[in-house]
């Protein structure tokens, strides 16, 4: 762990010391008592990220404050992410200077005389002050769209509304309406009001049932308990279905031992029913209408990526099932719906699963969607369909690490099923 620490450290600081010569360059007209306060400025920053990594070390920052653990680590994140762009621009500088100094040895021709940076003192070559001006104005934009996405975008619900047309859909469930959350991720809210804001919303929805798939906490079941009641709050004539995700386990916290970690699962297994929720462990139901039926399908936590551990069982789920005219399966991870869902089960009408966050992160307009998520999930949000099998991929309700949603943001979505 030290170790690790001391690299990252060392690669922050390379960091910080490449990105000042930029800022050295920029400031370079300023008057001297004005640099000063900016290179201070500059590099009380470093110290303070440098100081909040270091102290990760001594003290389990598991027992900080919850403000101060989480926007700590996010500032730490937004700056050094930030700051990667502004090297992006000057190691394009650098690239041309090289290449200057190599024409210029090639034919023979010298240098132009300056003083700026490490090549520019040895070879007169100096920087492009348009490269480096244009590097800090990129660098400021992620910079300042972090910011806002941590000032109003973690709490800006956005209702999705979806319709999907069955041909076997019974004609009691014409109009059925559905809510879907997913990864509230109690633990990472600080108050109260948004998630009452978030439960008002979904009630005022009206929706006939609704489905939470995984991720009610980051670690400990103890970060649900300020939350419980207002989750209880949840109302839909046939009910609140649950199911639990990767972070539900436990799996990325230090327990003192494997007691520890089985009795919080116990606990937060048990805090859903409290809640009135009925939480699907590898188990099927029926939700019945005037004398018709669907059937709802829960697994546990079953990613085909290997890094997450597999507790899920399909198999089990739908052991002794009597398949209606409709399913739905809630899996957490969506990389479950090709690996054994489809073209395997072609009973599975819809899954839902959520699990992406899409990354918190990306843009999305009318006619284009990107988020860095995509390179890891070939299904990261929103609707997927491949012979006659659907997958919804709900971007979350909550937030974790990055306290803040950028471009992709937090979601309630409402399905409203008709026959076709």
């Amino acid at each position: 762990m030290i170790v690790r620490t001391l690299i990252l450290l060392a690669v922050l600081f390379i960091i910080d010391f490449y990105v000042f010569q930029g800022v050295k360059l920029l400031t370079r007209n300023a008057a001297p008592h004005t640099s000063r306060i900016i290179a201070i400025a500059f590099w009380s920053v470093s110290v303070f990220c440098f100081s909040v990594i270091i102290t990760g070390l001594f003290i389990d920052w598991h027992t900080w404050p919850k403000a101060i653990r989480t926007y700590s680590f996010a500032f730490i994140f937004v700056t050094y992410f930030s700051k990667l762009f502004f090297v992006l621009f000057l190691l394009i500088d650098d690239i041309f200077r090289l290449f200057r100094l190599v024409t210029g040895w090639i034919t023979s021709k010298p240098a132009v005389a300056a003083t700026e940076g490490a090549i520019e003192a040895t070879t007169g070559i100096s920087r492009s002050s348009f490269l480096i001006k244009m590097g800090a104005v990129i660098a400021a934009l992620p910079f300042t769209a972090l910011l806002f996405g941590m000032i109003k975008g973690k709490y800006d619900y956005q209702v999705k509304n979806i319709k999907l047309a069955f041909n076997k859909l019974p004609a009691a469930f014409n109009g059925f309406k559905i809510v879907q959350i997913s990864d509230i991720h109690t633990g990472s809210f600080m108050d109260k009001a948004p998630l009452e804001k978030a439960v008002k919303l979904i009630n005022e929805l009206k929706p006939d049932v609704i489905f939470f798939t995984g991720d009610l906490v980051n670690d400990m079941s103890t970060e649900l308990l300020p939350y419980k009641d207002i989750l209880a709050g949840l109302k839909a004539p046939h009910g609140v279905f649950s199911i639990l995700g990767n972070h539900d386990y436990g799996d990325y916290y230090q327990w003192p031992s494997k007691e520890d970690k089985v009795a919080n699962l116990d606990k937060l297994i048990a805090s859903h029913k409290e809640m009135g929720w009925d939480i699907l462990l590898d188990e099927h139901r029926k939700i019945t209408k005037d004398g018709e039926s669907i059937s709802v399908i829960g697994v546990q936590n079953w990613s085909a990526r290997m890094n997450f551990r597999r507790y899920g069982d399909l198999n089990k789920a739908i052991e002794n099932i009597a398949y209606s005219p409709v399913n739905i399966l809630l899996s957490h991870d969506p990389s479950h719906w090709k690996a054994e869902v489809v073209g395997k089960v072609p009973e599975i009408d819809l899954t839902l699963a959520g699990h992406t966050h899409g990354f918190q992160f990306g843009v999305e307009i009318p006619g284009f969607r990107w988020s860095p998520v995509q390179y890891v999930y070939h299904e990261w949000a929103g609707l997927y369909s491949e012979n006659q099998q659907h997958l919804y991929v709900n971007r979350g309700l909550g937030f974790l690490g990055y306290p803040g949603r950028v471009g992709i943001l937090p979601e309630i979505t409402l399905f409203e099923f008709n026959r076709s």
